[in-house]
């Protein structure tokens, strides 16, 4: 966005928890979308996931390394085509230690996981936790395309209190330490709010977790 009255800066969420604004600069966001778009054709390709209790998530998902399904990890795509999944590759792996060692001025390795989902205008995600992992390594989050308002709350509880941080294409947001755990969601995107040299009309977040599998 031009002319910002306040810049935008690092800002410490919550104890282990930071918002890094255009920490993928416009080069490297077009490559991670060409990279998005390659990951998210069949097989194994971009799904609707469907809940337990038979509802689905209105953001979809495509999955590298591991195939999340609620709420597990299995190596094929297990409630889609069932085909395996796609590779997880080094150098987002890099990417991942990368963005700790940044947000956190610390260490993280063993990236094996990626979970990209793709928010059209009416996409929401509900207050949850990423704890279907063996591992407690940060979360890496990264944006492109539409703005969203990321709501990242507390470890105990779905309901306040929590903080709704403005994530725009090219941010990183990452949570370890005490926030690990911590429930968070996306209650809105801003449509038509992407950068329009980028070519996505919609929003992807990639997540890179650590198994411990």
């Amino acid at each position: 966005m031009e002319a910002e009255l306040f810049p935008r800066i690092r800002t410490d969420i919550a104890p282990g928890a930071v918002h890094v604004p255009d920490w993928l600069a416009p080069a490297r966001q077009r490559e991670l979308l060409a990279a998005c778009r390659d990951w998210a054709r069949p097989p194994a390709g971009l799904r609707t996931v469907r809940t337990p209790g038979g509802g689905t998530m209105t953001a979809r998902q495509v999955c590298l390394g591991w195939h999340w399904y609620p709420y597990a990890y299995a190596r094929t795509v297990v409630d889609g085509d069932g085909t395996p999944v796609k590779p997880f590759p080094s150098w987002l792996g890099e990417l991942g230690r990368e963005a700790v060692r940044d947000a956190l001025d610390t260490d993280a390795s063993g990236y094996d996981i990626a979970l990209i989902n793709f928010y059209d205008g009416d996409a929401r995600m509900g207050m949850h936790r990423d704890g279907d992992e063996k591992s407690d390594a940060p979360v890496v989050s990264l944006s492109l395309g539409d703005t969203c308002v990321f709501r990242f709350g507390n470890p105990e509880t779905r309901t306040r209190p929590y903080t709704d941080v403005e994530l725009r294409s090219g941010d990183l947001f990452v949570f370890g330490g005490p926030s690990r755990l911590a429930y968070h969601g996306v209650p809105r995107v801003h449509p038509g709010t992407a950068p329009p040299e980028l070519g996505l009309t919609g929003r992807l977040n990639i997540t890179l977790r650590v198994s411990g599998l």
